[in-house]
């Protein structure tokens, strides 16, 4: 049965921001490894690169900026185990370099999305109306209130993306995601 409590600021969050999360864990998670690292003339970047980078901006936004707390992807040790950057998310990366990013599968890359949503859903719906509206410094943009960083880097920056992936699907002959 679902809430059928007040529709809070906290809810909003949760709601868009999970179905960002769901919709890039779903767009990569039934993908080949050639799949996940092509790009396809006229492909803006990989899918696993353009996934990766939000999946990152998230962590880093909602663990790091808000709560001064290590990443999923510091805990995990992704950084060393898949030779990637330790604290850069892709931001401002050429394209060459964000194409030459390679990841161990369409299955791990989803895993960390899942840890990544799993983590940082239920910290959203636990932040206070005070908390939500607190200023936070994120990176590029300086002080800005948490729930405009949430609905920036997560909703607006996620969803844009996911139409990049939803193009780089399609020139490879796939089904868009259902966003």
């Amino acid at each position: 049965m679902p809430d059928t409590g007040p529709y809070t600021m906290q809810r909003f969050a949760v709601h868009f921001a999970g179905r960002v999360m769901d919709e890039l864990i779903a767009s990569v998670a039934d993908l080949s490894d050639e799949e996940l690292h092509a790009l396809p003339a006229g492909a803006p970047n990989t899918i696993g690169f353009i996934a990766w980078h939000v999946l990152r901006s998230a962590d880093n936004v909602v663990l790091f900026a808000f709560a001064r707390e290590r990443t999923v992807w510091m805990r995990q040790g992704l950084h060393e185990a898949w030779g990637l950057p330790r604290i850069e998310q892709g931001t401002g990366m050429e394209q060459a370099a964000a194409a030459a990013v390679r990841f161990p599968g369409a299955t791990a890359l989803a895993d960390y999305g899942r840890a990544v949503r799993d983590e940082i859903l239920p910290r959203i719906e636990a932040m206070s109306d005070e908390y939500l509206v607190g200023v936070a410094r994120v990176v590029p943009w300086g002080e800005v209130p948490r729930l405009e960083a949430i609905g920036q880097t997560i909703i607006v920056h996620g969803s844009q993306h996911l139409g990049e992936i939803a193009v780089v699907r399609r020139l490879l002959g796939r089904d868009a995601p259902s966003f």
